[in-house]
């Protein structure tokens, strides 16, 4: 389960090699937007060794590639791919056929590695107006969709407004990303919240992201992952009240009660499949030892 994703330049050896350690379920190398045209190379090889020689169990590993349109892609996912990582972060993913652009070769390097078929994931960075336009296509674009993520700095570039802490700038993006995910059946994460100074405004907009459905929000500072993972994670209230659910429509079952009543409210089809996310949640968390 991958609740927090922490952005690190992927020309930085002290963040690379400590990546693992700082509290993220999820690093993301960044070879784009972090690293110069004249360090490409040298990025590229450096999280290729950070890849290869580093120690990350229980932290996925995620690699942002440079976009499609520019002449660095293919070479750096050639670097990435014989190193396995979990996913691909596409950026610039403004329709579907760039999506498929990237799956296409990753399929070829997959099949040259030996690889099984899709067993690196991509994850489309959503930062345009034409990429949140076209969402959903992107989203069910092919198999090898992880989740859709928003990328809100470029986004408001694109849209020619002020970035705000407040966010209302990006709700529509936000609300329409969700959507095409949840219709697309993939995850969908938040665009990091870019003040790294403020610790009460990351709980706010942690808060926003998760009200709105998004399944974790990245970051750009180890400092906002105790309140991504916090916020994303079940309470031990959510947790109990979901297994209350399970034995309540479990003994409807065996009675052959077609609906059944818990601390006065009937249980419908929403709440036991809600019941169900929090179980699993917490069984990704805890191993599920707590009331098993």
């Amino acid at each position: 389960m991958i609740r927090s994703m922490l952005f690190l330049p992927g020309n930085n050896p002290n963040m690379l090699i400590n990546g693992s350690v700082l509290g993220a379920d999820a690093v993301i190398f960044d070879l784009e937007d972090a690293v110069s045209p004249a360090e490409k190379d040298a990025a590229r090889v450096l999280v290729r060794n950070t890849l290869r020689y580093m120690d990350f169990t229980g932290c996925q590993r995620i690699v942002r590639i440079n976009s499609t349109d520019t002449a660095y892609w293919k070479a750096d996912l050639d670097a990435i791919l014989p190193e396995k990582p979990d996913l691909i972060l596409l950026p610039k993913t403004g329709t579907a056929q760039d999506a498929l652009m990237a799956d296409a070769y990753i399929t070829e390097l997959e099949q040259k590695l030996g690889l099984p078929a899709n067993s690196v994931g991509l994850m489309p960075l959503i930062e345009t107006a034409l990429g949140v336009e076209n969402a959903f296509s992107i989203a069910s674009s092919c198999k090898r969709i992880f989740a859709l993520f928003l990328g809100a700095e470029d986004l408001t570039a694109d849209l020619r407004c002020k970035r705000t802490k407040e966010g209302r700038e990006i709700e529509y993006a936000r609300t329409r990303l969700v959507v095409a995910a949840r219709a697309a059946e993939v995850e969908v994460y938040d665009t990091p919240f870019t003040d790294v100074n403020d610790d009460e405004g990351i709980w706010t907009d942690a808060a926003l992201a998760k009200a709105l459905g998004f399944t974790g929000k990245a970051s750009i500072s180890p400092r906002h992952l105790e309140a991504i993972n916090q916020t994303f994670s079940p309470t031990l209230a959510e947790i109990d009240y979901a297994y209350e659910v399970l034995e309540a429509i479990a003994m409807a079952k065996a009675q052959g009660k077609g609906a059944i009543a818990l601390r006065g409210k009937m249980i419908d089809a929403p709440i036991v499949a809600r019941a169900q996310q929090v179980v699993e949640m917490e069984k990704a968390m805890f191993g599920g030892a707590e009331n098993d």
